[in-house]
């Protein structure tokens, strides 16, 4: 009998995935969380195989807890839950110990069998979370941005003119047109718009 615990900040999701994985008779749930501080505190006193970790949530996200739950229990194993598929968020999840990356649009037979493969120690993943994983592996390393041009980019996220960034960083407009065309160059990206969203796919910037 597997023991599962469900990590999610809505009621309904929990009650939806308890009934589900109770009609199993191989699995039982043994409790569930909100936050991801309480899956720290829950996790050490349920014991479970397996959790079910949802990524973003008030109260600690899923990653941190992830990663707390693997140093103080490393026998349990953590299959992230989630409708979340940036290349940030793969990546934050694996290196924090989850042994498993799936979509909420995942079937119940296909998470049943993804549980049952996780506690044997397998690693799973979402057809796509797989694909962007392989795709990044295979994509040529990615040039960081320097602190200068990280600044640059963090003011053009929160809508800032050139002139205005100018300003809050006492440089010209034109050197922050410099760092811009540095900062699309190393994305790979032609626009403003483009550079923040592809920063924060990539983890370059934070929300």
């Amino acid at each position: 009998m597997l023991r599962v615990m469900i990590v999610d900040d809505h009621p309904v999701v929990r009650e939806g995935l308890r009934g589900m994985l109770e009609a199993d008779p191989g699995i039982t749930v043994v409790g569930e969380a909100a936050s991801g501080d309480e899956a720290v505190v829950r996790a050490g006193d349920l014991a479970p195989d397996v959790i079910l970790m949802d990524l973003r949530m008030p109260g600690g996200d899923g990653v941190s807890a992830t990663s707390r739950i693997l140093a103080a229990r490393p026998e349990s194993r953590v299959v992230v839950l989630t409708t979340y598929e940036t290349d940030a968020d793969i990546v934050r999840a694996v290196e924090a110990g989850a042994a498993g990356y799936l979509l909420k649009d995942t079937s119940r037979a296909d998470l049943l069998a993804a549980i049952a493969a996780a506690a044997r120690g397998e690693t799973v993943l979402s057809p796509s979370v797989a694909t962007k994983l392989v795709t990044r592996m295979r994509a040529p390393a990615v040039e960081s941005l320097s602190p200068r041009e990280t600044e640059v980019l963090a003011l053009v996220a929160r809508g800032l003119t050139n002139a205005e960034i100018g300003r809050a960083l006492f440089i010209s407009e034109t050197t922050v047109k410099t760092h811009l065309l540095r900062v699309f160059g190393k994305l790979g990206v032609s626009d403003r718009t483009a550079a923040v969203t592809t920063a924060l796919d990539r983890g370059l910037l934070t929300r």
